[in-house]
Formats: C-alpha cells, sequence, structure tokens
C-alpha cells in the first residue's frame, strides 16, 4: 500500500489516494429549531450513543418547553463540545438512528457527498478519544461551536472505501461489544452471589443442619435456634459525626475528617481529605478507632465500611455515624459489617421495603434497627469464611474487569486504525 504524509501531526502517513479536507467542506452544521414543538421524540447523547431520553421519570433536567431543542434525523452526528475544561472522559460524539430532537447546546452535523454517514461518525468518534477536540484551536476552550470546528482537518478515502470500512467497523464492534456485555453480565452474577453467600452466612450461619427458629424480622426469616436477636443500640453505640460550618474549615486545631463520599462498601478513601477544626472535647467525640464502622447516613443510606486506622488522628463529619460495640469480647464489628451488608441490599434499611422513599438513614432509626446476633466465636468463624469468599470473588470480578478494559482498548484501536488507513480491512478481513 503507497502511503503519503497526512500532514496531520497525530495521525502521520495515510494511504495514497485518501484525501484531507476541512470539516467544512464535509459536512455542514444542521439547525432546525423544534417551533411549535413539532416534535416530541426527545434524544441524548450517553456513553457515545444518542438513545432516547424518558421525559416522563424527570430525572435530571428539563426545559419549561421543547421549542428551544434542534430537530434531528437519522444519519445525523451529534457532538457535544461544551464543559470541555473539567470533563476530558465523556464521549462526545452519537450517530443519530432516528428523527427527534437534542438539545441546541449540542453540534448537529448533516454528512455532504463526500462523506458516509457512518465513517464520518467512527472517524469523529477516534478524534474524540484521541483528545483531539481539547486542543483543537489553540488551548482548551470551555465550549466549541461550528464555527470553531470548521476547519477540523479530515482524512477520507473514497466513497466505496468510506463505507467498507464502516461495514467491517460495525460488524467487528458489535462482536466486541457483546463480549463485553457478557463479562459485564458475569461481573454482575458474581456481584449478586457475593450477596447472596453473605446473607446466607449473616442470618443462617455455616451449618445447614443447626435447629432454627423465626427471627420475627421479614428480611431475615429464620435463624439458628442459639442465635439472639436484638436492637442495634444494645450492642452497639452510634454517633453521628460533627457538623461542618465554614468557621470549622477555616478554624484553629485543623484535622483530617471524613465525609460520606469517602465511605465506600468495605472501602475508605483517604487520598485528599479535607480537614475543619475539632477542640479537644471534639476530639474525644468525633475520634476514630481501629475497627470503628462507619455507616453512611445520606446518598447510599446505609454504605459501610470498617475503619482501618488508615490516617492517624483522623475524625469524621455529619454525613457518617460511628458504630462501636459496647463489649469488644462479645462482638466483632466485621460480622457487624456483613449484616449491615446483607441488610441493605435486602432492602431493609428502606422505608416499606421501597428503596426509592429513603433519604437518610438516621442515627434512631439504626439503633432501632433489629439484627441476629451468634455467639462471638461464630461471628469471627462466620466473617473469616466470607472474607476469604469476597477475596475469590473479587478476584474474579477484578480479572473480569480487566478483561473488560483491554477489549474497550482493542475496540478503539481497532476503529482508529481502520478510519486512519493505517489498517488494510481487506487483509484484516482475510485474516478474520
Amino acid at each position: 500500500m503507497n502511503v503519503r504524509p497526512s500532514g496531520i501531526e497525530w495521525i502521520g502517513d495515510i494511504p495514497e489516494d485518501w484525501a484531507v479536507q476541512d470539516l467544512m467542506w464535509v459536512c455542514s452544521e444542521r439547525k432546525v429549531k423544534n417551533s411549535g414543538n413539532q416534535e416530541t421524540n426527545v434524544l441524548s447523547l450517553s456513553y457515545g450513543r444518542i438513545v432516547r431520553r424518558d421525559v416522563e421519570s424527570n430525572h435530571g433536567l428539563l426545559p419549561e418547553s421543547f421549542e428551544t431543542y434542534q430537530v434531528i434525523e437519522s444519519g445525523n452526528i451529534v457532538l457535544r463540545l461544551t464543559d470541555l475544561q473539567n470533563d476530558k472522559r465523556s464521549l462526545r460524539t452519537g450517530l443519530v438512528p432516528e428523527r427527534g430532537i437534542i438539545t441546541s447546546a449540542y453540534i448537529a452535523l448533516e454528512t455532504g457527498p463526500r462523506a458516509h454517514a457512518e465513517f464520518l461518525h467512527y472517524l469523529l468518534h477516534s478524534y474524540d478519544v484521541s483528545k483531539v477536540y481539547y486542543g483543537f484551536g489553540g488551548g482548551v476552550r470551555q465550549s466549541m461551536k461550528f464555527e470553531d470546528l470548521k476547519h477540523l482537518s479530515l482524512v477520507l478515502p473514497p466513497l466505496p472505501t468510506q463505507k467498507a470500512i464502516a461495514d467491517f467497523l460495525d460488524r467487528k464492534t458489535a462482536a466486541i461489544d457483546a463480549l463485553i456485555e457478557k463479562k459485564r453480565k458475569l461481573v454482575e452474577l458474581l456481584a449478586e452471589k457475593r450477596t447472596a453467600l453473605i446473607n446466607q452466612a449473616v442470618t443462617k450461619g455455616l451449618d445447614p443442619n443447626v435447629p432454627m427458629k423465626d427471627s420475627g424480622i421479614p428480611w431475615i426469616g429464620e435463624i439458628p435456634a442459639h442465635w439472639e436477636v436484638s436492637r442495634l443500640s444494645f450492642r452497639y453505640s452510634q454517633q453521628l459525626g460533627k457538623m461542618l460550618n465554614p468557621a470549622a474549615a477555616e478554624g484553629p486545631d485543623q484535622a483530617p475528617y471524613l465525609g460520606n463520599k469517602d465511605v465506600q462498601w468495605d472501602r475508605v478513601q483517604v487520598d485528599n481529605l479535607s480537614t475543619m477544626s475539632f477542640s479537644p472535647a471534639e476530639r474525644l467525640k468525633f475520634s476514630l478507632r481501629l475497627g470503628d464502622l462507619l455507616v453512611c447516613e445520606g446518598g447510599e443510606a446505609g454504605r459501610t465500611a470498617v475503619w482501618r486506622d488508615e490516617v492517624p488522628d483522623c475524625y469524621f463529619q455529619k454525613a457518617l455515624h460511628r458504630l462501636r460495640p459496647h463489649d469488644t469480647d462479645r462482638d466483632l464489628p466485621r460480622f457487624q459489617y456483613y449484616s449491615t451488608y446483607a441488610a441493605k441490599t435486602a432492602g431493609a434499611f428502606e422505608e416499606g421495603g421501597n428503596k426509592a422513599t429513603i433519604g437518610h438513614l438516621t442515627g434512631e432509626a439504626i439503633r432501632a434497627h433489629r439484627f441476629p446476633w451468634p455467639p462471638k466465636q461464630e461471628q469471627i468463624i462466620i466473617a473469616e469464611y466470607l472474607d476469604n469468599q469476597s477475596a475469590g470473588l473479587g478476584r474474579l470480578e477484578a480479572a473480569l474487569g480487566q478483561q473488560v478494559e483491554r477489549l474497550q482498548e482493542y475496540r478503539q484501536a481497532l476503529i482508529t486504525a481502520a478510519v486512519t488507513g493505517q489498517l488494510d480491512i481487506t487483509g484484516a478481513e482475510a485474516a478474520a
């Protein structure tokens, strides 16, 4: 294959029969207002795809009238070139599959006779993930309009080659996407298996032959006959963290503290913690000790982690509860972590069992919550069993995650190689 320089640094050489043209000669901006609300099919750009938006659920910001939106047609290409300074991760291009309307903040393109729409979509997607838009026109901008984009250099093969490349990528990316979806389903199944294992172990124990009794708690059902059932307050103390205020953020005696976002399931994020002032009395009240349980009061209410003393002299903010056993000879926080996880995933913290109605897990509510309690030695055995099982499932999830990441990287490399002329698709098809 004979090649020549493209004149585009990040692309390099291209096949000799390919052209380099500014975007303005290949496509035009489409600007058709939705006057009179003539079109009601609301579309949005999500993860690089144009999808229908459910306006009935009222999720996200909606305008008072969709007359401000623009009408787009199947085969148009939409680019979201806003918030370029703050968001360098989102996929910013999408091929329109059907007529509808989309926000006028986005650029809509119509391809002319020089370009095949599907090929141009793949090409602009490749430019997107290669971060071309972020530096185009000199420096990073907050947003770009068509006027800023029209001199973007595009590499274009002859039309028959464009169609052949688009068809090739349609087939290959569909196969890769199907494989990625299968692996993601496996990850979901592993998560479901972990949840089932935990729920079974902390409510039924590990001995399938032990006599059982009714716990009196709907989400738990039967428990081993020798276990106890009681409110959390009978076994653990509960303390809500310090209220954050501007004076505390700037006052003396600054110390790092944890907020809701820092506590994930079985993991505390301690990088870049904020600080606020804690008086000597507050340091005693809001201190953290190895083995304390941290439970989110809002957000994903009930999300829990065990404090492993990751940061010395660290405290916690009002968005978190600290749970501490009254008697460490009787109760193991690690077991209670798993019990809290089981309660959360079973919907026990939600009002009436409806996960959509809860906003906060108050101190009163968590103290009143009832849990099953095996003897301390059995708590240790169950916690160690679940630690081992969770570690094994976690390794499988990590391996699948890495496979998904590699497939995504391969998918992108394949697209870029095909649309920039680095891959001979005739040879690639023959080798497949």
